[in-house]
């Protein structure tokens, strides 16, 4: 079985063919991010036109990485949501003229259980149960997983998630979209303790995300500064280290008590946050103590892209998925209300 994924939930245009015996043949992506910088954050209607006029050109790019034709594809899979409802309707509206004209299924994919499974395409999964924390732009979340399909939510954003936290404080300290990376790289400059902002939720026994607050502590952090003069490149970077510590640690004490909580011994760690090196590091050391194995998608399968909508698809199809005449763009879509299936 071959299956085309296609991924349109945001800014970044990724299309892929994996297929159920070789695994992952073509992968292509284009992002908008340098599109929509200069506007400080994505512009939906802008997003949606942008991954129309890429699909064509990119799905071929992809067939011909494969040594493929489209007549040689057994089903297409595309993103139904949650995301921009514009952005979903292109790449829905595309695969399902392209399913139409070759005659195979059409399924709708879930952007966070292609996510959750993107470790998959590295070809070391972990075995069920495990816990999955989930950090993309728009989510954060905790996830307590028994089977493919089979998710208990633990704990999800109840306002900003992490990745909408790096992105408006960049945009505070004078930085560009997307905001994760570029606070990343000041942030390697910056002087550790310098400043210090509150860790949300910090010592919570339940395991829900908020990171609102943050950015407030970071404006007024940032105002008090600034009645004393402008802010110098080292109070810029020391500012964006705060940050990124305290988004860090915040991510660190929810998936700790989460795996507490469950037992589990496991855990997947996945979402474009997912590829910040200091979570990553800070991850590891905690887990190695505690007898946790962790397990990521490398950082390009972090970021939304066609590989894991396509995965998703295909195991979903071959578990005997009813695949949808016309999948229904959901701009909000509970992690929870997915269907299981069987993987074999």
């Amino acid at each position: 079985m071959r299956v085309l994924g296609i991924e349109t939930s945001c800014d970044e245009t990724g299309v892929a063919i994996y297929e159920a015996r070789r695994g992952l043949l073509a992968h292509r992506l284009y992002s908008q991010a340098r599109q929509h910088a200069e506007f400080g954050g994505v512009v939906p209607e802008l997003a949606s036109r942008d991954h129309l006029r890429r699909l064509a050109a990119l799905t071929d790019g992809a067939l011909s990485d494969a040594g493929l034709r489209k007549p040689d594809l057994n089903g297409i899979a595309c993103t139904a949501g949650p995301g921009l409802i514009g952005a979903l309707l292109s790449g829905l509206v595309f695969a399902h003229g392209l399913a139409r004209a070759l005659g195979v299924p059409i399924i709708g994919v879930h952007h966070m259980e292609a996510h959750l499974l993107a470790p998959l395409l590295e070809g070391d999964s972990p075995d069920f149960p495990y816990l999955a924390l989930l950090v993309s732009g728009g989510h954060s979340l905790l996830v307590d997983v028994s089977g493919y399909g089979e998710y208990r939510m633990l704990g999800e954003s109840l306002d900003d998630a992490a990745g909408e936290a790096f992105d408006k404080g960049a945009k505070l300290l004078g930085l560009s979209y997307p905001g994760g990376p570029e606070i990343a790289k000041l942030a390697e400059h910056g002087e550790a303790g310098r400043f210090r902002l509150p860790t949300p939720m910090s010592g919570r026994r339940e395991l829900n995300f908020s990171f609102s607050g943050l950015k407030t502590a970071l404006l007024y952090k940032i105002r008090d500064l600034e009645a004393e003069g402008p802010l110098d490149d080292h109070d810029r970077a020391s500012l964006a280290l705060a940050l990124e510590t305290a988004i860090v640690e915040s991510l660190l004490d929810r998936a700790t008590r989460a795996l507490e909580k469950t037992g589990h011994d496991r855990l997947v760690v996945a979402g474009g946050v997912g590829a910040n090196r200091r979570l990553r590091q800070q991850l590891k050391a905690r887990c190695d103590a505690e007898g946790v194995r962790v397990y990521y998608p490398r950082p390009e399968y972090c970021t939304d892209n066609g590989a894991m909508i396509a995965l998703t698809g295909c195991l979903r199809l071959a578990g005997g998925a009813q695949p949808a005449a016309v999948p229904e763009p959901r701009p909000r879509w509970n992690l929870s209300e997915v269907t299981p299936f069987s993987a074999e």
